[in-house]
């Protein structure tokens, strides 16, 4: 396609405002300009034409026969313009599938649900929720929210959303003697992650404690849930937790949070990164859990890990 050598477009603008009203002063109420810009875009156009494109007289306006032809182009083209943005604007994005780790959308992304309908009432989602990391692989769907470090893979978008850190739990009455001994309390144990007990025990120094045995769930939220009804100690992700402590059912045990290199991330094939749909999607989830954002709501451990964007969630 040949290089198109066109006029300064604001200057179109302005002279074909001018030539609806035949008036530069109306058509800077219009634009919302001065009437001194309309007139030194227009004499710009025409030094550019070369040749006149209105009559100044002392009644106003008129156009000549140059101006009269251009300002039916310069209609016709911005008709089109504002025709096909429109149709842009009315488009249809199509729609998605996204894996998501269950335990993720029950606590932060579904209650979020009815802020993104109202941001993007076009945008459809199907939702496939699974806790077996096998299951969230993305090409099995358009994109993934699953657990994942952060680290560039090729083939691969990621974006982390909120990191993972671990934190024990437990109903309030197990705190009324006061700190708790994690060697003589029963600990409650979720299947998918074996090892959170024993990693956040000789993180916190308590290498001696064991932690074998007790109550084992097929998932964190039924081990908090098992927490909740008094059967004991359970080892939760800190970003969860903002609904099952907004219930006042459960506390945190020990505010000592062990940090992991792993997040919740959105994944997805580099072949999808300008679909709109998806594209739509991602700058909402950013919007929500950037990590980087400036303003945090502080989790109780006093560590700043929820973005404020969802904030609301651990009141």
């Amino acid at each position: 396609m040949s290089w198109r050598r066109l006029p300064p477009l604001h200057a179109v603008r302005a002279f074909e405002a001018a030539s609806r009203h035949l008036s530069v002063t109306r058509a800077a109420g219009e634009l919302g300009v001065t009437p001194g810009a309309v007139s030194r875009h227009v004499r710009a156009l025409e030094a550019e034409l070369g040749k006149p494109l209105f009559l100044r007289r002392a009644t106003g306006l008129e156009l000549t026969t140059a101006g009269a032809a251009l300002a039916q182009a310069a209609r016709e083209g911005l008709d089109r313009i504002a025709d096909a943005t429109s149709g842009v604007k009315l488009r249809r994005l199509r729609r998605l599938s996204v894996g998501v780790y269950g335990f993720f959308a029950s606590r932060l992304l579904l209650p979020l649900w009815p802020a993104l309908r109202a941001a993007h009432p076009t945008l459809e989602i199907d939702l496939h929720t699974s806790l077996n990391p096998l299951d969230l692989l993305p090409g099995r769907y358009d994109a993934v929210i699953a657990v994942a470090d952060a680290a560039p893979r090729a083939g691969l978008v990621t974006q982390a959303l909120v990191p993972i850190a671990t934190v024990p739990v437990c109903a309030p009455r197990w705190m009324k003697q006061g700190a708790p001994d994690f060697g003589a309390v029963p600990l409650l144990h979720a299947r998918p992650r074996p090892d959170d007990w024993r990693r956040w025990l000789d993180h916190v120094g308590l290498v001696s404690v064991p932690a074998q045995g007790g109550s084992s769930f097929e998932s964190i939220g039924l081990a908090i849930e098992a927490a909740e009804a008094g059967l004991g100690f359970a080892m939760a992700i800190e970003a969860l937790l903002g609904p099952d402590l907004a219930r006042r059912r459960i506390v945190v045990a020990d505010p000592r949070a062990r940090p992991t290199r792993r997040h919740f991330v959105l994944q997805y094939e580099s072949r999808l990164e300008d679909d709109p749909a998806l594209a739509t999607f991602a700058a909402w989830l950013r919007a929500q859990f950037n990590p980087e954002a400036g303003r945090r709501r502080p989790t109780a451990s006093g560590r700043s890990v929820i973005p404020s964007a969802a904030r609301d969630l651990l009141r």
